[in-house]
């Protein structure tokens, strides 16, 4: 049971809700790819697009774990969440590498939490990569739609090479969901992945809606891996159906799918990330691949 006498944006029951899953499958707990920890003031303006973004998504958007940082950490460690991520990422120059010092900081001081680091096409760009890789950064973000950058832009040609290099992984928001951006869906991911074939990428939301075009580039690409985030969820289905047709592949693929939530951003409780994924019907073994075993073996995860 869950003990929620201490101020915390959760419930008993969903607590309860997430930790009788995995401990049903036999699990230590969960592996989250895509949670967002990041500046506050940053934060907050992510938080102001939500609130806004009913005229623009036709939908509201009410951020579910809105609470201060140490009762999001909190949340997720009560959930059972062994590791997560920050996934910050810049809209503009001279942004990325003071997110990645801020993203540094953030994980030494929480051990739980992947060191997470970004990038923006500048020239810049290397220099901090290279020192971030350097230094320990174990997963990286690149939003193209946030950014409004093209993933090709010869500006990040080194960036790639020394991330193909060292193989960490990119978790890369590259398809055309919520709304499409001027630089996404697969065909740039496509050229990407043509001139770095190694590149360790993690496409984000399954490249929603464009599920199949992605799911052949993870089938391809020996090192290409897509997150569950926000996928297979009644908000999600709502207009942007998983195809049914597509499920065995996904079965075959399942050691290429990876549990994200996008904590503390979703529009439910935590728990439908995981009930979401349990409607599948794709099997106990399946299951602990994406919630914890797939992400553990890609980050060393004892």
């Amino acid at each position: 049971m869950c003990d929620d006498h201490d101020p915390a944006p959760f419930s008993t029951a969903e607590c309860d809700a997430v930790r009788d899953i995995w401990r049903g499958l036999g699990l230590p707990g969960i592996v989250d790819v895509h949670t967002h920890f990041m500046p506050r003031r940053v934060l907050d303006k992510v938080w102001a697009y939500f609130d806004s973004a009913g005229p623009m998504l036709g939908r509201e958007w009410p951020v579910a774990y809105r609470a201060d940082e140490a009762d999001r950490v909190e949340t997720l460690r009560r959930f059972g969440v062994r590791a997560y991520s920050s996934m910050i990422y810049p809209h503009k120059p001279d942004m990325a590498e003071w997110l990645n010092s801020w993203g540094a900081d953030f994980a030494a001081g929480h051990p739980d939490c992947l060191r997470t680091a970004t990038f923006y096409p500048e020239p810049e760009a290397p220099r901090y990569v290279a020192a971030a890789i350097s230094s320990g950064a174990r997963v990286f973000k690149s939003h193209i739609q946030v950014g409004e950058y093209s993933p090709v832009d010869p500006l990040l040609d080194d960036v790639w090479a020394q991330i193909s290099d060292a193989l960490v992984p990119v978790v890369i928001h590259c398809g055309s969901g919520p709304a499409p951006g001027t630089y996404t869906g697969p065909e740039p991911v496509r050229r990407l992945l043509e001139r770095f074939p190694k590149l360790p990428l993690i496409v984000a939301h399954m490249g929603t809606p464009e599920y199949e075009d992605f799911l052949v580039l993870a089938e391809k690409y020996e090192n290409v891996r897509l997150d569950t985030t926000m996928s297979f969820t009644d908000f999600s289905e709502e207009l942007s159906p998983y195809p049914r047709d597509l499920h065995p592949r996904l079965a075959d693929l399942g050691g290429k799918i990876l549990f994200g939530s996008d904590f503390p951003n979703i529009p439910y409780g935590y728990p439908e990330a995981l009930t979401a994924c349990v409607r599948l019907d794709l099997g106990d073994d399946w299951l602990r691949g994406v919630f914890h075993d797939n992400a553990a073996e890609l980050f060393g995860i004892g």
